[in-house]
């Protein structure tokens, strides 16, 4: 087997994840800690998803706006629990030739879909919630207390079932937390038809409305954004690439850095990949395997970066770029 051309040395992230096993770390596909708490973010979907549906059926049947508005609170929430299961399902996936980080990029495909569904159902909830101001419907109320009440219920259910989890990981945690949210909505859905039953002030309903639909917009907007990021290969949030560059030319024997790139493939999973110039006799005494590992441990260190590629240059090689950054 040929050796690759002095200067040209690579490395992917085996040895990295060889080194993230023997610190602690639980960066291995099957055995995530979110991917451990699955059940319960699937028995928090199917709750989610069976009380959105239960809230659009009592909406047609009282006529509140405010229904169909914590509805779609609901889905937004059960959108990010499923993209959360999604992840973790994909991230069991093998890759293959043709797909050599597998299908984890089909999480934020999924994101994309979800959030622009969701603007799409908070104009919609917005445009009828104006028009209501204007032109207020009967509503029923007892009906609408109930609905809310076994929304009510149901979130309960929700947080019982990721009580345990949530201290173990961020995604169940998130999880926990959108759901707690939703406790919200569910009382705003209650108070409405109090409201509504005590003093006939029926512009309560598309009141509360405007309030639930708004909720939905912060977490829609991030998801929208995040996802975009992703797609665009930005470099990922809280990852600075001048801080990097600093602690890469801090290992001794590194003259320069360049052609830094980070990206994310998924959430949870950067990548990384740089140019690096070292002392001729790092190469010349065969040492470019120990300088990789010396780089890919204050990346992996300091910064959790699992999967990175580093292409080691001698100094002369760097009148061949066309162009570094």
């Amino acid at each position: 087997m040929s050796q690759p051309p002095a200067g040209h040395e690579r490395a992917g992230a085996s040895s990295a994840r060889a080194r993230a096993a023997k610190a602690g770390h639980r960066h291995s596909h099957g055995g995530t800690v979110t991917g451990q708490h699955r059940r319960a973010l699937a028995i928090t979907l199917a709750i989610s998803l069976a009380i959105g549906v239960a809230e659009v059926i009592g909406a047609v049947l009282t006529g509140s706006l405010v229904l169909f508005a914590d509805a779609g609170h609901m889905a937004a929430d059960a959108g990010g629990v499923g993209l959360s299961l999604l992840a973790a399902w994909f991230a069991s996936r093998p890759a293959s030739g043709r797909r050599t980080f597998g299908y984890a990029r089909a999480e934020i495909l999924a994101a994309m879909a979800n959030s622009l569904l969701l603007l799409a159902m908070a104009g919609v909830i917005f445009t009828e919630a104006i028009r209501r101001l204007m032109s207020p419907p009967g509503v029923s109320s007892g009906l609408l207390i109930a609905f809310g009440c076994a929304a009510l219920a149901g979130n309960a259910c929700s947080l019982l079932v990721l009580r345990r989890g949530q201290a173990e990981s961020l995604n169940v945690r998130s999880a926990f937390l959108e759901v707690a949210a939703d406790t919200l909505g569910a009382g705003a859905v209650i108070v409405t038809g109090i409201v509504i039953a005590t003093t006939g002030f029926t512009l309560a309903d598309p009141i509360a409305s405007l309030v639930v639909g708004t909720l939905i917009l912060p977490r829609t907007w991030r998801l929208l954004r995040e996802a975009v990021d992703v797609l665009l290969e930005a470099s990922p949030a809280g990852i600075d690439l001048g801080e990097i560059r600093a602690h890469l030319a801090c290992v001794p024997g590194i003259r320069e850095v360049h052609d830094l790139h980070v990206w994310t493939i998924t959430s949870g999973l950067p990548v990384f990949s740089a140019h690096v110039v070292v002392d001729p006799e790092i190469i010349e005494q065969g040492q470019s395997a120990i300088m990789l590992d010396r780089l890919q441990e204050c990346l992996h260190g300091h910064f959790d970066v699992e999967h990175s590629t580093f292409q080691l240059e001698a100094a002369a090689h760097a009148d061949h770029e066309p162009g570094t950054h």
